[in-house]
């Protein structure tokens, strides 16, 4: 994942250097101006309203975890009639840290380490450099990873658009003639 510039809509950069041990809260409940560049940097209608609720803590010796929940609701254009459809999103999501110089994030990488990725586990740790993390830019990935890229309106259909259906490819009446179905 990329970090967003320290400008993002909801960027809010977490001092790591010194987390307490029970973690560092942050919460990011999005005024009027940054729900409208959220809204704008997503491609949406508007966005009625958008929280973050994060826990910075310590993680192994040097990393830092950023566990939390992003939720938003939202007001997208409908992909076949243009209409107005809302959306709602809670989205629980956490994330690992290293440091650019930490040992642990260079072994897997090039001391012929193990790395064992887990499709159901989080996903492997990022680096960061410096003494901060913008926690707010993260919050903001995972928000733009859980809007629907394809929102319809109930009862919109894409059939309904057009005239004429398109013709089977070869492909589809071979498939069709295997399974039986006709």
């Amino acid at each position: 994942m990329k970090h967003a510039d320290p400008q993002g809509p909801v960027s809010f950069v977490a001092n790591v250097a010194r987390l307490p041990q029970k973690g560092l809260p942050v919460v990011i409940d999005a005024d009027d101006r940054q729900r409208a560049a959220l809204a704008t940097e997503h491609e949406l209608l508007s966005v009625e309203r958008y929280r973050a609720e994060l826990l910075v803590t310590p993680w192994k010796r040097h990393g830092v975890k950023v566990s939390g929940r992003v939720e938003a609701d939202i007001t997208q254009a409908c992909i076949v009639t243009l209409d107005p459809v809302a959306a709602h999103i809670d989205e629980p999501f956490e994330a690992l840290f290293l440091p650019e110089q930490s040992k642990l994030g260079r072994q897997g990488f090039e001391g012929g380490g193990e790395i064992v990725l887990d499709a159901d586990g989080p996903d492997s740790p990022e680096t960061f450099s410096g003494e901060t993390i913008d926690v707010g830019a993260l919050a903001e990935q995972f928000f733009g990873l859980a809007i629907d890229p394809y929102p319809r309106k109930a009862g919109a259909s894409v059939e309904a658009a057009g005239d004429t259906e398109p013709a089977e490819s070869e492909f589809q009446q071979k498939l069709r003639s295997l399974l039986g179905k006709s």
